[in-house]
């Protein structure tokens, strides 16, 4: 099931000589209710690729998504992605979840939170 998801972010940067991952800003992570090395699904919106990586904690409040490691090589600056977790339920648990969705502007910053 679709734990949360950060819809339409923005790339900031990308950088392909750091180990394989996503950072995030603190921020946007707690919102999602994403873990630090928590595994992610990418969808680039600009270019259709897909792709799985893994959560980096970025500094809170500054807006950071930098793609790291071969995923840059999937993105550029100024990309808009979503960023999706998952989780696994018991099949009495699925009809009570409720995914978190965070909306988010140009600059990374919230502004609306859904579940």
């Amino acid at each position: 099931m679709l734990k949360s998801k950060i819809h339409r972010a923005t790339v900031t940067g990308a950088d392909v000589d750091y180990e394989g991952s996503i950072t995030i800003d603190k921020k946007l992570m707690d919102a999602a209710k994403l873990i630090e090395y928590e595994q992610v699904d990418i969808y680039n919106i600009n270019n259709g690729q897909r792709f799985t990586t893994y959560v980096i904690k970025g500094k809170p409040g500054k807006g950071e998504i930098c793609l790291n490691g071969a995923a840059a090589r999937l993105v550029s600056i100024g990309d808009l992605i979503i960023i999706c977790s998952y989780s696994h339920h018991a099949e009495k648990e699925i009809a009570k979840h409720k995914p978190v969705i965070v909306h988010v502007d140009e600059k990374n910053k919230v502004i609306e939170i859904k579940g």
